[in-house]
């Protein structure tokens, strides 16, 4: 069952010029293991982040933190939850992340679908 659908798209420049005049906003939004990734990635996880925010309701309260997205070569990238996530996406009876990220021609989009 699709418990619900998540998309986001962001300017891979525009966000790299907020994280440069906001320096402290790179460990806000990124777990250490996000960090250091190449600007087109870094916007693809925070589109993401925000898909899966959308799939789950949108509520106040998650933490950026809370949702790493994880790399697996020759495979779909996985979503690691913990804390406010996590429990908003047990509240919900999410079992299932279905992540797909992608980048190109200066824009990263992320697409979610949570499903129970």
């Amino acid at each position: 069952m699709i418990i619900g659908v998540g998309i986001d798209v962001v300017d891979v420049d525009r966000f790299m010029a907020a994280l440069e005049r906001t320096p402290r906003l790179r460990e806000k939004l990124f777990t250490p293991a996000e960090r250091d990734l190449p600007p087109s990635s870094l916007a693809a996880r925070f589109a993401a982040k925000e898909a899966i925010a959308k799939a789950l309701g949108a509520p106040d309260g998650l933490r950026w933190h809370d949702a790493t997205v994880h790399r697996v070569v020759g495979g779909p990238p996985e979503v690691e939850l913990i804390g406010t996530v996590a429990a908003r996406a047990a509240e919900l009876g999410v079992r299932h992340w279905h992540l797909s990220i992608s980048h190109d021609a200066g824009i990263s989009s992320a697409m979610v679908v949570a499903e129970g």
